[in-house]
């Protein structure tokens, strides 16, 4: 479980971003975080893995406050916390296989680190996370040669081969056009429930928090205002997160299709498989 209290985040410029929230989220639980720009949604997210630092508050992952370790120990913690960037955060010039096994850096040694040579059960493991998303026949493109859902499913990959207990999302949609932001919400999700991992998910788009997510947690000016289940999310709930609006079209009809029912599945049927050959480079 992670368990958030009292987390607080004021800026040097004396700006409060966040002010005592209290989340726990169990293990297994996907949960979405919203509300408008500048609540604390990213503040959040990126206090649990402490790229930012809280300035009080614990957060305790398993037993483990993670406020409170030493640098050595925040190295290893984060190994146990996979993070999916917003702007996908790949070496552009390295090929997709390279970016997923950037995921165990943290594994290895200095030397093999810096030549890029992994054991061969790590690129075993990236060939099966890449064949689970669809891109195992990419396996050896550049990673400036993929769409933006492509690289999405890379950072995916990249951020399960560390093989975490938490998995920290940061706007997986953002620069996604609709249909590839479902397949890319719909994956997270299964990828979660297929291995039994927590998932914060940073999200603008209500409706795709309301169909993904089962708990959803509304921020405003650094504070919850609304913590519970998707179908709760009333036009009330919406306008005490985001201010007066008609939100009649923004929330997801009851008898909508389910999501795992619709047709666009985000994994091919048949992918041919890469000459594995030309990655003999990386063993």
């Amino acid at each position: 479980m992670l368990r958030i209290k009292g987390l607080t985040k004021r800026y040097r410029t004396g700006d409060l971003a966040l002010k005592g929230i209290d989340i726990d989220v169990p293990d297994g639980q996907v949960m979405a975080l919203i509300g408008p720009s500048g609540a604390g949604k990213s503040t959040v997210i990126r206090c649990i893995n402490r790229l930012v630092e809280p300035t009080s508050g614990s957060i305790t992952l398993n037993d483990t406050d993670i406020v409170k370790l030493g640098s050595a120990d925040l190295r290893r913690m984060r190994r146990r916390m996979g993070m999916i960037f917003q702007e996908y955060a790949l070496v552009e010039r390295l090929s997709v296989m390279e970016n997923v096994l950037t995921g165990r850096l943290g594994y290895v040694g200095f030397w093999q680190s810096w030549l890029r040579r992994f054991p061969q059960s790590d690129i075993d493991e990236a060939f099966r996370l890449l064949e689970r998303v669809g891109l195992d026949h990419m396996a050896d493109k550049r990673a400036d040669e993929l769409s933006g859902g492509q690289r999405q499913r890379v950072g995916i990959c990249r951020a399960l081969i560390q093989n975490p207990e938490l998995l920290l999302v940061d706007e997986p949609t953002a620069s996604l056009d609709p249909k590839t932001s479902r397949q890319i919400m719909r994956l997270i999700r299964e990828l979660c429930s297929e291995r039994h991992l927590s998932a914060i998910i940073n999200i603008h788009d209500v409706m795709l928090a309301q169909m993904f997510a089962e708990r959803i947690v509304g921020l405003r000016l650094g504070e919850i205002v609304y913590d519970g289940p998707p179908d709760k999310l009333t036009p009330a709930v919406l306008t005490s997160i985001y201010g007066e609006e008609d939100w009649s079209a923004t929330i997801r009809k009851v008898d909508e299709e389910a999501p795992d029912e619709e047709a666009d599945n985000v994994v091919p049927f048949e992918v041919p498989r890469p000459d594995r050959d030309r990655l003999a480079g990386l063993t």
